[in-house]
């Protein structure tokens, strides 16, 4: 074989192995833009939102000092109640340093609610040292939650979801449980795997991949505990010098 044989076929193969790699970081790109424009509309919906309620308000204000100057003290009980409820799960999305997190779960509440099930979300931490891109964590967060989401929606009982955001010394943790039909113990060692699913239609498979991936990248740790109870997806990553 002549070496200007062997020359083209070796630039042949740089070139191939550049092109795949170009493909690759591109659809990496796309996936990171798509990601980016999805945090963003859940933000344009929050901000929305809040502007709304404060507008509305005053507006809750004048009703409540008419009530009390009328003394209907249980049509005020009333009228506070669903109030309240509002107010309490708008504050629960908004105790973290992180705005995309923020939307992300105010949203995921309003779907959920929108599916009857009851959405319990505690945040013991702002995250302010979170080393891990803000879109990064929407996507770990998200999918966990879509796939509590679905695991609710095969039981008629009552449907709960627990999102829990909290840290110790060293790591940032996050939580989320349902009280869904429980995971195989087979089928929870296979459970992170790219294409493993317990469902026989075609598009599962992928989310808790993508979830064990983006955990390994910031160096994380991801586990998974299920029972007749309960079944809890727990992640963790280690706290840094902060954005």
């Amino acid at each position: 074989m002549s070496m200007e044989l062997i020359f083209c076929l070796v630039a042949v193969l740089v070139l191939a192995v550049c092109m795949a790699v170009v493909l690759i970081l591109h659809k990496k790109q796309r996936l990171h833009l798509l990601q980016l424009q999805e945090s963003l509309k859940n933000l344009e919906q929050l901000n929305f939102e809040l502007r709304a309620a404060r507008h509305d308000y005053l507006n809750h204000l004048q009703v409540v000092y008419g009530l009390l100057e009328l003394e209907e003290y249980e049509d005020l009980k009333k009228y506070l109640t669903p109030v309240y409820k509002g107010i309490m799960k708008t504050g629960k999305a908004l105790k973290t340093s992180k705005p995309a997190l923020n939307a992300l779960l105010k949203a995921k509440m309003e779907e959920a609610e929108g599916k009857e099930i009851d959405v319990y979300v505690e945040v013991k931490s702002d995250l302010q040292k979170l080393p891990v891109e803000d879109w990064q964590l929407c996507k770990v967060l998200s999918n966990l939650i879509d796939n509590a989401m679905t695991a609710l929606s095969e039981t008629t009982e009552e449907r709960k979801l627990e999102i829990d955001i909290n840290e110790d010394r060293e790591n940032y943790l996050f939580t989320v449980s349902n009280n869904g039909t429980a995971i195989p113990k087979e089928h929870l060692e296979n459970i992170f795997k790219r294409g493993f699913s317990t469902k026989k239609e075609s598009g599962h498979g992928m989310g808790l991949a993508i979830v064990s991936d983006i955990v390994k990248e910031n160096r994380g740790n991801i586990s998974v505990s299920s029972t007749e109870e309960r079944t809890s997806f727990a992640v963790s990553f280690q706290k840094g010098e902060g954005k």
